[in-house]
């Protein structure tokens, strides 16, 4: 992972290793109800070039440089008031294979920030991972946020004591063959926020095809 010129990582797509981001793993439910998931493998697979780390512009003679901004703590919770949403975060990385570690699956198991993605706050897109489902088939932290309007607000409380304020602009919703992972992961020019789950559960294979993402932008 590249750093931009103040020291904070401004994306993932900022070096080669992290082209390739898979999100599998979704919870197995054990004794579901009819019609209920029974497993899950999404996927956001789809490789995609590497995006170019942002440079600073150089500043004209007798400019002063301008002044760094402090590096955003990491975060340790979050909370959603329109849905009643609240999680600690766990802060998980990536597994051998270049697959995202994904949180636990019993009921009320947290949700978790990937720790190669930026701080909230930090220029780029900060990754949130959760469950749509819980083992045995009951909800999963991230098991309302099709609920999700545009406007609607995410609180990220930081280990500093902070808080991070995020406003949502849209959700979407992938196949894991077509999943857009530069749109997802690649770097922006300003503080964002992703949250990730499984979505488009077939009844027949007893799997999550796709992947819903949420996207977010931070209120200064």
């Amino acid at each position: 992972m590249k750093e931009s010129p103040n020291g904070r990582r401004a994306g993932l797509l900022t070096c080669a290793a992290a082209a390739l981001l898979l999100f599998t793993g979704c919870s197995t439910a054990s004794a579901p109800e009819a019609g209920a998931p029974t497993s899950a493998s999404a996927t956001a697979s789809s490789a995609a070039p590497s995006a170019p780390a942002p440079t600073a512009a150089t500043p004209s003679p007798g400019t002063a440089a301008p002044a760094e901004t402090p590096a955003a703590a990491p975060p340790a919770s979050l909370s959603i008031p329109s849905t009643g949403t609240e999680s600690a975060l766990l802060h998980l990385g990536l597994r051998e294979d270049g697959s995202l570690e994904v949180p636990p699956e019993p009921p009320g198991s947290p949700a978790s920030w990937f720790t190669g993605s930026p701080a909230p706050g930090d220029q780029g897109p900060a990754v949130l991972l959760g469950h749509v489902n819980a083992t045995g088939g009951g909800p999963g932290v991230f098991a309302d946020l099709r609920a999700l309007k545009p406007g609607d607000r995410i609180n990220i409380a930081r280990e500093d004591g902070s808080t991070a304020v995020f406003a949502v602009d849209k959700g979407e919703q992938y196949g894991k063959t077509d999943f857009p992972t530069l749109e997802v992961y690649g770097n922006t020019e300003q503080p964002e926020l992703r949250l990730i789950t499984c979505d488009g559960f077939d009844a027949a294979s007893g799997e999550f095809e796709d992947n819903y993402v949420v996207y977010a932008t931070l209120i200064p």
